[in-house]
């Protein structure tokens, strides 16, 4: 029996492929999360920060979803696509979206877009589930693409 204690962290095929999962999925969070901040930051509405915030990481983990989602059904049938994607790695979207927000508002002091920010925040975004994306595909073999 494989022992979840016992895995290495030293497979370089597991590493890669964990990376490549997580660039996917940032690619997709980052896409509503961006949108939804910048959305804010141009129109003036405003909202309180945390409230932004909540509505950046929904509309995130939704576009992560919708685009997992897409890449899925070239794969499977639609309505396994979108279950496999909205189940498979909403632990890690959610690591994801917490880590680029806590950079945004811990740098800017807000819900703000700032091109000198953006690589930051995005590094946390990678970093930040990189290591249960891992485990998840050595323990359980899963991946989301």
């Amino acid at each position: 029996m494989f022992n979840a204690l016992d895995i290495h962290w030293s497979c370089k095929h597991t590493w890669r492929k964990a990376r490549i999962n997580t660039a996917w999925c940032l690619l997709g969070c980052s896409a509503g999360d961006f949108g939804t901040i910048a959305f804010f930051q141009a129109t003036g509405i405003g909202w309180p920060t945390f409230w932004i915030m909540a509505l950046a990481t929904l509309n995130g983990l939704l576009t992560s979803i919708a685009l997992e989602t897409f890449i899925l059904a070239r794969q499977m049938d639609l309505r396994l696509a979108f279950r496999t994607a909205s189940g498979m790695s909403l632990i890690s979207m959610i690591a994801m979206e917490a880590a680029m927000n806590v950079v945004d508002v811990f740098v800017t002091g807000g819900a703000t877009i700032n091109l000198q920010v953006l690589p930051f925040m995005l590094a946390a975004g990678f970093m930040a589930p990189l290591p249960y994306n891992y485990w998840r595909l050595k323990v359980l073999g899963k991946a989301c693409h």
